[in-house]
This record gives C-alpha cells, sequence and structure tokens, in this order.
C-alpha cells in the first residue's frame, strides 16, 4: 500500500484546487474498476519506477499538473500519472488497463482550453511527454517521422536546421505536443497557406484500447491505396486509440518574412483588407488575423510597466476599431507592396 499511503494528505490539494477549478463529480462515472496497490506495482513493472507518478510526499504538485488543466477550471483526481516511452510501453499499458478494465486518458502537453486533456473522476492519465524523439526525416521530400510526444516548437526547431518547417503554428507552441495537435486536428496560423493538418498528415501509428498497434506510417506522398485510416484517428481526442508516431509532409522554411499592420475603421474593412490581401498576394500570404481594441486594452493593462505599448503612435481609428495583421512568407527581395485601407 506503499503508492497509496498519502491518498488522505491529498484530500487537502483536492479541496484548495476545488475552490477555483471546476469538477465533473455529477458526470457517471461508469462501472470502470478503481486503481489498487497491486496495479500500480504491475504498471511500475511495465514503465519503470520513475515512470509511473503517484500520491506520494515528492510527487503531489506533479500529480496536480497533470490533473488540472491549463486554465485552472477544470481538474480530475487521477492517482497515477503514467509516462511510457516506447509504442510497446503504451500497448502494454492499454492491454493492462483493459484487462482490468480502468479508465485511461491519454494527455499531451495538457494546453487545451476545455478540459478535454485531463480525468472527469479517477481515470489513468496516460502522458506521451516521454516519447518525444524525431526519429527520421528525408530531406529530399521533406517528410518527417516523429512520436507523438515531440513539442511543437521543438520540432520546428529541428527541422529549420534542414530548411524546413512545421507547417502549423500555434500560440502553445512551446508546449503543446504534435501528437495532441493530430488528436484534435489543430488548425493554427499557417492554416490560410498550407491548410489543415489532415492534409499534411501522411501516416500514422495508433494503440488501440486493448493494446493492438495499428501501423499507417505510409511515407509516401500519393498513396491511394486502402482506406485512409489515419484520417479516422486525426481530430479523434483519443476515443478511437492513442496515437504514437506520425509522418508529416513539411513545407520548405520561407527565407524571409514581411509583416505589416493596418489600422481598420470597421470590420468591414478588416475584411476587406483580408480580400486585397489574397487578391494582391496570393500563395505568399500565410496568415491573416484581427484584433479589436478590447484585446489591445487587456495586453496593455496586463504588461503595464514592461515596455509594452501600442503598435501605432496615431490614436485614431485605431484606438477605437479593429486591426488586421498580414504575414507574408516570401523570398528575400519579395517587396510588400501598399495596399487600400480604409
Amino acid at each position: 500500500m506503499r503508492a497509496f499511503a498519502a491518498l488522505r494528505p491529498l484530500a487537502g490539494i483536492w479541496r484548495r484546487s476545488l475552490a477555483t477549478a471546476a469538477t465533473a463529480s455529477t458526470a457517471p462515472r461508469g462501472g470502470f474498476a478503481r486503481l489498487t496497490a497491486a496495479d500500480v506495482a504491475a504498471l511500475r513493472q511495465l514503465l519503470g519506477e520513475r515512470n509511473v507518478v503517484t500520491p506520494e510526499e515528492s510527487e503531489r504538485e506533479e500529480l496536480l499538473r497533470f490533473n488540472q488543466d491549463w486554465m485552472g477550471k477544470w481538474e480530475g483526481r487521477s492517482a497515477a500519472i503514467l509516462k511510457p516511452e516506447s509504442t510497446e510501453e503504451v500497448s502494454a499499458v492499454l492491454r493492462y488497463a483493459s484487462e482490468k478494465n480502468l479508465a485511461v486518458v491519454p494527455q499531451g502537453g495538457n494546453t487545451g482550453l476545455v478540459g478535454g486533456s485531463v480525468p472527469v473522476h479517477d481515470e489513468l492519465v496516460l502522458s506521451l511527454l516521454q516519447m518525444n524523439q524525431v526519429e527520421a526525416l528525408d530531406t529530399r521530400s521533406g517528410i518527417v517521422t516523429v512520436q507523438a510526444g515531440c513539442v511543437l516548437e521543438q520540432l520546428d526547431q529541428y527541422l529549420a536546421k534542414h530548411d524546413f518547417m512545421v507547417p502549423l503554428d500555434l500560440g502553445a507552441k512551446g508546449t503543446c505536443t504534435i501528437g495532441g495537435n493530430a488528436a484534435t486536428n489543430a488548425g493554427g496560423l499557417r492554416y490560410l497557406r498550407y491548410g489543415s493538418l489532415r492534409g499534411n498528415i501522411l501516416g500514422l501509428e495508433a494503440v488501440l484500447s486493448d493494446g493492438k498497434v495499428v501501423n499507417s506510417l505510409s511515407a509516401l506522398r500519393k498513396d491511394n491505396t486502402g482506406y485512409g485510416l489515419p484520417q479516422l484517428f486525426i481530430g479523434s481526442e483519443g476515443t478511437l486509440g492513442v496515437i504514437t508516431k506520425l509522418t508529416i509532409l513539411c513545407p520548405p522554411r520561407p527565407k524571409a518574412i514581411n509583416i505589416a499592420f493596418f489600422a481598420c475603421s470597421d470590420f468591414e474593412n478588416v475584411q476587406r483588407t483580408f480580400a486585397l490581401a489574397r487578391q494582391n498576394l496570393g500563395e505568399v500570404l500565410s496568415a491573416v488575423e484581427f484584433c479589436d481594441r478590447a484585446a489591445i486594452d487587456f495586453v496593455l493593462k496586463r504588461e503595464a510597466g514592461t515596455g509594452v505599448r501600442d503598435p501605432l503612435e496615431e490614436t485614431h481609428p485605431f484606438y477605437a476599431h479593429p486591426s488586421a495583421l498580414i504575414k507574408v512568407a516570401a523570398k528575400p527581395d519579395f517587396a510588400l507592396s501598399s495596399a487600400c485601407v480604409l
């Protein structure tokens, strides 16, 4: 019972957190078994001592980190965080959980804002963060094979050394994982130019709930054989299986990036700016975003005293209306032409 000796002291952490975090205690738990000391011992045999986090004194805060979402709004009560280092270990864990009727929640970087990657009750948390290696890169085609727990920014930095880039960019890129991106079919800032992940993931490897490994790691861009199994797992959020590896088509890295910031008098002209940008810049247009005055005010208030200031000197009409950000990726000699903004 060593692993569960600290469960009672942990109740203080749960009560403290519940004051600010919502829980789903009213949701039905289902007929799943409850974790026992024998289960923890068996899981340690499968993964090793250091890759199973339990409610011991030295691990309490780490346990809470995996149980609570990024917003601090949703919180589960998992008593074991599992950190496999290979597909084989993921398979072994899911096979054991299936045999013992234990519920499992797969988790990547836990950067979601809707609580989808944290337990509802006391499910096991299966963290993919240890599976973070880039396994192969074809520098001729730009096709990379990567483990699901690789952080998006780290993958992009690796590809940058070979003049490629991930066709996806997110605000959470320093923490989110590529497997989590695929499981949620994340869009991101480069969607306008490179499309969704569905169009860039060529294949993947996943483990089903009974431990069976499904290998569809195709590295062939033009593959019209059989069923498109990878497409079923993309966006499934772990409901069909746990994604463990992916093959992704990565575009060449732009040699230069130009960014323009426009003030617009109203939202109608934000849309007009977008239309003009697409007409005049064509395929080199990478991203278009807009933010309103409320968003600017929020940032200025939050970052007061840090040197952050309004992006434009004039106070009219920017301070009263939306603005549009246009990002162009192109060759160094490409010049951003002027745009008409009313």
